[in-house]
């Protein structure tokens, strides 16, 4: 594989690390930076472009369980909560079975609609329409969101909040309305304040994110040669690297900035890019 071609993986990893949790739509900026400039699919045909699109998440996913580690650590009973007399924890506490009510509704809703999913909406035109309707749908949730959120830590969510996040997070099978977007609005909405929503939707981002990509991967194997590992590999360090910086900036921005500038950014990037490409 040619440089020129790793170097589009450095720079597809770059996007998907930057974009994965901030809410703008990773999988839409890389569809877009690819279809109007990268041109992948010239040399891994579309179906492996669209699996690489997905598959490099895992790097991303890498990042959140380093930056998470002591959370997922206590998620999978490897240790306890203690106090500061070395007693159990015994108030509300984020539990595995909260993360899997969170995880079902877009569990089953991307299973059945996968395939049709994979073959008309990974387009230009339908992430235009995702990112502007997510913009719109992060503005009403700034717009009618509690002004004293009563839920400041994922330790307070309540099952029945946990699983209307994942319903919510179903809208973002659309590419383009970004998962984050979706949930970071949803937890508002339900009372959780910016970063405890946040929180939340980085840690239920890697099992369904870890899911989707080797499910992609397993369905997609045939289109894998030797001369493709490189650009995946590549792809995959460079989504991590910046994804972990990414994520620690966010999550000390995001409390203070909320959701608008981020929506604005959205509605600003359908503009440009409508008029020039179309």
């Amino acid at each position: 594989m040619e440089f020129i071609e790793l170097l589009k993986a450095i720079i597809l990893g770059l996007v998907e690390g930057l974009t994965e949790f901030a809410p703008v739509s990773s999988t839409g900026h890389m569809i877009l930076v690819d279809d109007m400039w990268l041109k992948s699919t010239d040399f891994l045909g579309k179906y492996a472009a669209n699996t690489f699109k997905i598959v490099i998440q895992l790097g991303s996913i890498l990042a959140v369980v380093v930056v998470f580690k002591d959370r997922f650590i206590d998620l999978l009973g490897l240790n306890r909560v203690f106090n500061k007399k070395g007693q159990t924890h015994r108030g509300p506490h984020l539990k595995l079975t909260h993360i899997i009510v969170g995880l079902l509704p877009a569990g089953v809703f991307g299973l059945l609609f996968e395939d049709y999913i994979d073959e008309y909406l990974f387009t230009t035109k339908t992430v235009l329409v995702g990112l502007l309707i997510g913009a719109i749908f992060m503005i009403v949730a700034d717009l009618f969101r509690s002004k004293n959120p009563k839920v400041v830590s994922v330790d307070q969510i309540s099952y029945k909040q946990a699983f209307s996040v994942g319903l919510i997070q179903c809208l973002s099978l659309w590419p383009g309305f970004s998962r984050s977007g979706a949930t970071i609005s949803g937890g508002v909405l339900l009372g959780m304040n910016h970063r405890t929503a946040s929180d939340f939707t980085f840690i239920m981002a890697v099992p369904i994110m870890a899911g989707a990509s080797f499910l992609s991967l397993l369905k997609n194997w045939e289109y894998f040669t030797m001369d493709a590992l490189p650009f995946f590999i590549v792809g995959f360090i460079s989504a991590f690297i910046f994804a972990l910086v990414s994520i620690r900036f966010f999550l000390k921005l995001i409390n203070k900035v909320k959701l608008v500038p981020f929506a604005i950014y959205r509605i600003v990037l359908v503009i440009v890019i409508y008029f020039l490409y179309f």
